[in-house]
Order: structure tokens, then sequence, then C-alpha cells
């Protein structure tokens, strides 16, 4: 693949003598004058990524995706490596020798995405107009009659956009199928009775309030449309010949190189994370043994070491919230934890940047129980919400599973992953970054590294009280990353089953059943994804601990956690060059 050919050109630069350190001259000028007008026209290929991003220039815009657009972007995606290809990168700052290589990968991964991987043809959950018109609702970029002005444009585009959407549909997975059709149902919730009363009190005129009842109503029946195609095709694929959601070793290990871009293989990866998953199981065995008597008194320890772990941490489990009170216990934790982080130094927060907690919007449940919604980089002062989904829908069974696996100590990992100083701080960080291509293309396995490594570096600052307990249920937690890993390898490029999986992961991960049978729906769904966080916590460690070899007595976790988290989100790989040669 010609990534490897990027990252050779960039190594040889290192090593061929390039200056250290971010040089001024005239190559980094005309380069930061080709990223500005690359990124405009990126965004107006892209006008719903570009509004994600903050970039509220083409908010009037939608996109169709259909065949001219992928021409279009293709066009683009082989000008803009053409442009590239004309800059020397032994002749630009480290920084931009970064950024430079970033937007390489970038370009390219579109090109392998659309001509080899044609995820547009296969997953239909790509399609649904839900997520950009709520973000229009709610973002506060312009007067609210503004925006609806703003959004009566784009409504036009959305029966295009669903027709495109049917015609690319070619050989779907059923279970990416059975996610599209359950959003796109969620996305009509966005177009509801109270947008048109909003349109109704506007100041909009009135042959603009009409026009916007009339789009609002063909934007709906286009939805309509689309949910019963998925339907139709649903009932089809389950009786036969849906694609399989396996992508197979060659697939996988492109989709790798591009998506984590890692210091690591496959193979590297793979067989570290099976050692560290021996590893932990030894030093859970250590703290069961002590946590035994405490919660199991005199009862006899099973001679099983995984039976020994899993007993204590069932006894754990009983302890939790209620159902109806988990949306509000979580809101409850995250001034806590705030507190902590400035009361131990580990990093800077921003308090002009406040974390909103929230109930999952409809249009974005099904993938993850809780997540962080976080505004672009051109846009860094806007609303940050961290997206919890209510378990009102649960039978009573299904809740105390999950509950019992997010029980009191589980919780708080979970929100020290998701909030702080997990996503939510580092992605303040990085819309304060220097550099918008590090923050505009961050690099997954560095944010979900970050989060990995943020829960340890909580509880090494004595977070839970250094009790056995939270350490023993933070052990299980990292486990779970770690054993990602290896499912992830197996079900994409083996054959792993959904027994074996649940099996795997009930017994050796200490899983609750719901918790499994959600992790493989997941599994199916993305590919390459679920090795982000083992991947990024394993190359973040292994910087902290050469940096603290390096500096010695001037070293510092706050000072370390703040130079680490200006450089955006770029791979670690290369933040340890920007860290080692300052910008």
């Amino acid at each position: 693949m010609r990534l490897s050919a990027s990252l050779f050109m960039l190594l040889a630069a290192f090593m061929n003598g390039a200056a250290p350190g971010a040089a001024h001259g005239a190559e980094d000028e005309r380069f930061a004058e080709f990223v500005d007008k690359t990124l405009d026209r990126y965004w107006q290929l892209n006008p719903e990524g570009a509004f994600a991003a903050g970039y509220y220039k083409y908010a009037d815009r939608a996109s169709v995706p259909d065949a001219a657009a992928r021409a279009e972007q293709l066009e683009f995606d082989a000008d803009s490596l053409a442009a590239l290809s004309r800059f020397d990168p032994k002749r630009l700052g480290t920084a931009n020798r970064i950024d430079w290589v970033l937007l390489r990968n970038k370009f390219e991964s579109d090109q392998w995405y659309t001509n080899v991987f044609r995820d547009w043809q296969w997953q239909p959950s790509h399609y649904n107009v839900g997520d950009s018109f709520a973000r229009q609702l709610n973002a506060e970029y312009a007067p609210f009659d503004v925006r609806l002005k703003d959004m009566l444009a784009r409504l036009q585009s959305v029966p295009a956009y669903y027709a495109a959407a049917k015609a690319n549909i070619e050989n779907p997975t059923l279970e990416d199928t059975t996610i599209a059709l359950d959003q796109n149902q969620g996305a009509l919730g966005v177009f509801n009775d109270e947008l048109v009363k909003s349109v109704d009190a506007s100041k909009l005129s009135r042959s603009d309030k009409a026009l916007f009842v009339t789009r609002i109503t063909a934007a709906k029946a286009a939805i309509l449309g689309y949910v019963a195609f998925l339907t139709d095709l649903k009932a089809r694929l389950e009786v036969g010949g849906a694609r399989s959601f396996r992508i197979g070793k060659e697939l996988y290990a492109q989709k790798f190189a591009f998506d984590i871009q890692s210091g690591y293989t496959v193979d590297q990866l793979y067989r570290m994370a099976k050692a560290e998953k021996a590893g932990l199981h030894e030093r859970m065995e250590l703290m069961a043994r002590v946590l035994w008597p405490k919660y199991l008194g005199s009862a006899r320890m099973p001679n099983d070491r995984l039976d020994l772990i899993d007993a204590v941490i069932a006894e754990l489990s009983k302890h939790h919230t209620a159902p109806r009170k988990f949306v509000e216990t979580v809101r409850k934790q995250i001034p806590e934890l705030e507190k902590f982080v400035r009361d131990h130094d580990i990093v800077d927060q921003d308090p002009t940047r406040p974390l909103i907690v929230r109930e999952t919007p409809l249009y974005q449940r099904g993938f993850a129980g809780a997540g962080v919604d976080a505004p672009g980089p051109y846009d860094p002062t806007a609303n940050t919400y961290y997206n919890v989904t209510p378990l009102d829908d649960y039978t009573p069974e299904r809740a105390e599973s999950f509950l019992r696996e997010y029980n009191d100590w589980t919780l708080q990992v979970l929100n020290i992953h998701e909030a702080v100083p997990g996503h939510y701080v580092q992605l303040v960080h990085a819309n304060k970054a220097k550099s918008l291509v590090k923050s505009l293309f961050g690099n997954g396995a560095m944010i979900e590294g970050w989060a990995v490594f943020g829960e340890r570096a909580m509880l090494d600052a004595g977070y839970g009280g250094n009790t056995p307990e939270m350490w023993l249920t933070w052990m299980k937690w990292n486990l779970r990353a770690v054993c990602n890993t290896i499912i992830d390898v197996e079900i994409q490029t083996g054959d792993l089953t959904r027994e074996q999986l649940v099996r795997f992961l009930t017994r050796e991960a200490f899983q609750s059943q719901t918790e499994a049978e959600e992790k493989w729906r997941r599994a199916t769904l993305s590919q390459v994804q679920l090795v982000s966080y083992y991947n990024g916590y394993a190359e973040i460690t292994a910087l902290r601990d050469d940096e603290k070899a390096r500096l010695g007595k001037d070293f510092s976790v706050k000072g370390f956690n703040n130079r680490f988290l200006s450089f955006g989100s770029a791979p670690v790989r290369y933040i340890r060059e920007l860290m080692r040669e300052g910008e």
C-alpha cells in the first residue's frame, strides 16, 4: 500500500538529518496555505462533516451520496495526493511533517474505503440524516432563524439523499441492516411536532414557513421510504443471502494500517494482548484472594483461578444503582471526578467548557451505552454532551444484568474513561491544539488509548482509596480492552462464533451475559475499532515509561499528560516525535 511508502518517507526524513523542532521557512508557509485551501475544499464536499467539526461556512448545504459525489471525492483525493507529493518532508518542521503524513493517510484512506472496502454498499447504517439535522438545531452557531433558513435549504436534499442510499445498497450484512433500520426510525424523532411549532413561532416569512412544512413532510416520507426499504431488505436477508460481516485477514490488515497507524502489526498486537490477558489473570487472582474473606467469609475457595476471580467479582457486582437512577448516578459522579483530577494534579481541565450529561438521542442509540459527543476544533466553545442511554426499555432481568456489569465501582471507571480525565478532557485539549489536521482527523487509537490510560492514571493517584475492590474492578475493565483486541481479530479474520465469544467473555473476561451479547453485536457492526483501546494504551504507556526514564526527577504526571494532549489526536507514534523534538 502507498501508506507504507508514506511512512518510509517520513522516517527517512528523520534519519537523513531533517532539522528538529518547528521550522518556519518558506516550505512551512506554503504547506500552511495548502492545508487551508485543501481543508476548505474538503468541507465543500463533506458539509455534514464540516458542521460536526464546527466549520459552519457550508451550513446550508447537504450532500447526496450518489456516484457523482463519490467521483468528485476521488478526484479531490487524487489531486490532494499529487499536491502533497510536491512538498519535501525534510524541509518541513516536525509538526508539519507529521501533518503531511496524516493528510496523505487520510486521502489514501478515502480512496481505499471507496474503491476497495466499499462499505458504502454493504453498510446501510451509513445513511441517516438524523444526526446532522439534530446538530443544526442544537448548535448555536447563528441566531435560530438563520439556522432555520440553513436547515430549510438542506431539507430539500433529503429525498435525493435517501434515493441515493437505496441505489447504493448492494449485498449488505444483516447486522448492519438491522441497526440502520433502528436508527433511521429514531431519526424521525428529529422532525417532530416541536420543530414544526418552532418554525411557526419563528420570524421566517409566511412562504418560508409553508415551504418548511412541505420539506419536513417530504423528508419524513423519504426516511419512512428508507425504513420500508430496510424492513423488506431485512426480511429477505433473514431468509438467506446476507453478506458475511467478517472482512478477512487481507482487508483487516489494510484497515488496521489506515485506521490505527500503529507502531505494531496486527500479529504483534494480538500476541501482546494474549500475554497481557494471562498477566491480568495472575494479578486478579492475588486481589481476589485478599477480598475473599470480606465478601465470602469462610466459604471454600475454588481451586480454579478463574472461578475464584469470578466468584469475588459476582459479589462486588451485586452493589449497583437502581435502573431508574442510572443516568442521574452518572450525572452526579462527574463533579467528583473533576475535583479529584484538580486535587491530584493529573491534567489541566477547562471549567469554561462544561460537560452536559443527557439521555442518548434516539437516532444515536444501538451501538454503545454511553459516549461523549464533542464539538469540533472550529467551534470549541460549543456544548460537549455525555450521552447516556437510560434503561427504560430493558426488562428487569436485562437491567439487572447490565447493572451488575456497571456496578458501583465499574460505573466510576466508565465515567473516568468517557469523561474525566478520559474522552471529554482529551477532546477539550485537542480542540486547542495548534494543528487543525491532528485534531480534525483524530486517531482512534490515541483517543481510546488515552481514555484507558486515564483510568490507570486515576488509580495510580489513589482514586477509589486504593481499595482492592477498585483495583480488581479496574483490572476487569482493563481486561475488556485487552480481550476486545483478541475477539476482534478472531471474529473478523477467523471464525469465532457468537457462542464461543460469549463463553470466552463470560469465562475469561468475567463479563455478564448481557455485556457479552452486546459485544458480539458491536463486533459484527465494526472492524478494527475494538483493537484501538489496547493498542493506544500500550503505546501511550510505553511512551510515558520512556519519558520517565529520560527525564528522571524532572518528570511529572501532569507535565507529561498536558504535553501529550497538546498535540491533538495524532497517532501516538508521531506524538512521540513531537514530544522529543518540539514543534
